[in-house]
């Protein structure tokens, strides 16, 4: 989102990232597959991804292991869940720092 907001096209982000350390599954997969072309279809529901990171915080707290960026993620996907519904694609994520931020990112559906 700040990319693009900056001007810079993402799908050239994208290839920076993917030639850096800032490689990762989103960067290589999700985001240019299923998010630059607007159809937020990965197929993994995000509600799924939250349930899953909720059981993992529940697990380590019980063990009295900090994740404290694991609790940041389930606060972006509660977020999601909240706003997109609970239906909506992991992918989805994207729309809220979109809305935050005032940006959209990749072309609009159609192009």
């Amino acid at each position: 989102a700040m990319g693009a907001k900056a001007g810079v096209d993402p799908a050239v982000m994208i290839e920076i990232l993917n030639a850096s350390s800032g490689r990762n599954s989103a960067t290589q997969d999700k985001i240019p597959k299923h998010v630059l072309n607007r159809k937020f279809d990965f197929g993994f529901a995000n509600a799924l991804s939250f349930k899953d990171v909720r059981l993992c915080l529940d697990e380590a707290e019980q063990l009295g292991v900090p994740m404290v960026v694991g609790a940041a993620v389930r606060q972006m996907l509660s977020i999601t869940h909240n706003l997109q519904g609970p239906e909506a694609d992991c992918t989805e994520m994207v729309k809220v720092l979109e809305n935050w931020s005032g940006v959209q990112i990749g072309a609009a559906e159609g192009k």
